[in-house]
């Protein structure tokens, strides 16, 4: 998308789900997306942009820790925001980006931004850059370790819907948020169609962006289109045509949690061709979907081939049915050195007191 995919489709007479490349620059460039939100007064973390790494060392010395540190451009897979407790870690993570060059091109540049506190949560719509359709609300888990500990990933993990978002709180995302965000870019001469992923932390003075991402989200989709009732299609189709007014989707009312099985190592370095077993006992057990992410056939058996490796989802009538129904599955599914978060969905259950 960023690199022009659907303005080269659209040159030829072709449909093509998704933002052009000058819209797409919400999520390929995180100080045009932090500049745009300050112009548009849409709630986000206060942040500096460096293309310096020097600078950037002397302006993290002076503010001091907790800091976050973001690689500025959008090939980073997940895994280019740092949240460092300590002003060495944060120091550390500019050589990373910008001097040892970790995420190529994506880090000419750095966002260094405030701390926030608070639950993030993922808001994710379609839009034909006139109307909007909210889908079901999710929450990824982004660290590689139980407690939200360790360093970012792509996602180990989500749950629908998210307990953190309510009907009031919704109502407030879309008016502070998605709407200013449409309007603006189309304001700006980069209309908007496809699906706008927001990134949220919900903090006590409301909801502030983390980023936006111009896509359906990994792992949120996983949890979210299980429980879509509808065919997706016609949505598309609706968002391309400028006709989403037409469009109104179902869900059904079971709650879908998801758990990531990765490589060990990852998000930092692995190994792959680790054999997979266990994924037909696994969807034995009913209401359960497995996604492939990091795999591969190699000699006619299924084996890793990346960092995060499959996706387990479950469906069930609440969080904490969803949440048994997932690890049940996850416990028959076997390959060395298997890496997993033990806490998906604890949060949800914490806001429902259960």
């Amino acid at each position: 998308l960023v690199s022009g995919i659907v303005d080269l489709f659209s040159e030829r007479g072709l449909t093509i789900f998704g933002p052009t490349k000058a819209a797409a620059q919400i999520e390929d460039s995180k100080s045009f997306s932090k500049a745009f939100m300050l112009r548009y007064g849409i709630p986000t973390a206060k942040g500096v942009s460096f293309d310096d790494p020097d600078e950037a060392a002397g302006y993290i010395r002076d503010k001091g820790a907790p800091i976050v540190v973001k690689a500025d451009g959008s090939a980073a897979a997940g895994k280019g925001s740092f949240v460092c407790e300590q002003v060495e870690q944060a120091l550390e993570a500019v050589r990373l980006i910008m001097v040892d060059r970790i995420f190529g091109d994506a880090g000419n540049r750095v966002i260094v931004e405030e701390y926030l506190e608070g639950e993030e949560a993922s808001f994710i719509v379609l839009t034909d850059g006139e109307t909007i359709l909210p889908l079901v609300t999710s929450q990824d888990h982004k660290r590689a370790y139980d407690g939200d500990k360790g360093p970012n990933t792509g996602g180990m993990g989500a749950y629908s819907p998210a307990p953190v978002i309510g009907s009031e709180m919704q109502e407030e995302i879309i008016n502070r948020i998605i709407l200013p965000t449409i309007e603006g870019l189309k304001k700006e001469g980069r209309p908007y169609k496809g699906a706008l992923y927001a990134g949220l932390m919900i903090t006590d003075d409301g909801p502030k962006v983390l980023e936006f991402n111009c896509r359906f989200g990994d792992p949120e989709s996983q949890v979210i289109l299980p429980r879509l009732e509808s065919d997706l299609i016609p949505a598309l189709l609706a968002c391309m045509e400028g006709r989403l007014k037409e469009i109104n989707l179902r869900w059904r009312e079971d709650a879908a949690v998801c758990v990531v099985l990765a490589s060990g190592g990852y998000p930092g370095k692995y190994e792959k061709g680790k054999p997979i077993a266990g994924l037909e006992e696994a969807e034995s057990i009913g209401n359960v979907v497995i996604f492939h992410a990091g795999t591969a056939i190699k000699n006619g058996r299924l084996v890793t081939n990346g960092g995060r490796v499959l996706g387990v989802t479950a469906l069930d009538k609440d969080i904490p049915s969803a949440i048994e129904r997932a690890y049940k599955a996850v416990s028959k599914i076997h390959f060395e050195r298997m890496h997993y978060r033990r806490d998906i969905g604890q949060k949800a259950l914490r806001r429902l007191g259960s």
